[in-house]
């Protein structure tokens, strides 16, 4: 969590410096981006909400993502990364939405992914899309990349929208 908590201050200030609000899901991060983005003091300002999607019983109890709104997706995907992002950003009334859906490990999941892989989106002024492959089946240790990853994507989004 250390690695991520300057990460999260400098999105924090930057976010209450633009008067913006964010909105994460998360899954194989598990709670990470979410934790930290909620240490920093004044969070208050921009911290909608977030949740851990890790089930597709959550994705319908928690972001009403229904199987029509699946038809030709499949979880841990860049465009099922985006959907929840958008969806995300949706239901909090978010200027951002932030996603990250994945394989922490020690073994892939029932998609065919290896460990280690996870994609990550942002939706907002500025919508972005990025797959992560640690090559590693370190559960722990993925679960902070992803996070980190996501946390940087959002400063990249942050850094090119208006």
């Amino acid at each position: 969590m250390q690695d991520l908590l300057p990460r999260a201050e400098r999105l924090g200030a930057l976010l209450k410096a633009r008067g913006e609000s964010i909105a994460v899901s998360e899954s194989s991060s598990g709670g990470l981006v979410s934790a930290a983005l909620l240490a920093v003091p004044g969070a208050s300002a921009y911290f909608r909400g977030g949740a851990v999607v890790y089930t597709h019983q959550a994705r319908g109890a928690l972001l009403a993502i229904t199987d029509a709104d699946m038809a030709g997706l499949r979880s841990s995907s860049e465009p099922y990364a985006q959907l929840l992002a958008r969806t995300v950003r949706q239901r909090f009334d978010a200027a951002w939405g932030i996603a990250e859906t994945g394989a922490a490990g020690p073994s892939g999941n029932r998609y065919g992914d290896s460990a280690g892989h996870s994609c990550i989106a942002i939706a907002g002024p500025t919508s972005l899309v990025r797959t992560i492959e640690t090559g590693s089946a370190d559960r722990v240790a993925n679960m902070r990349v992803f996070a980190a990853g996501l946390l940087d994507l959002l400063a990249e989004a942050i850094a090119a929208s208006p």
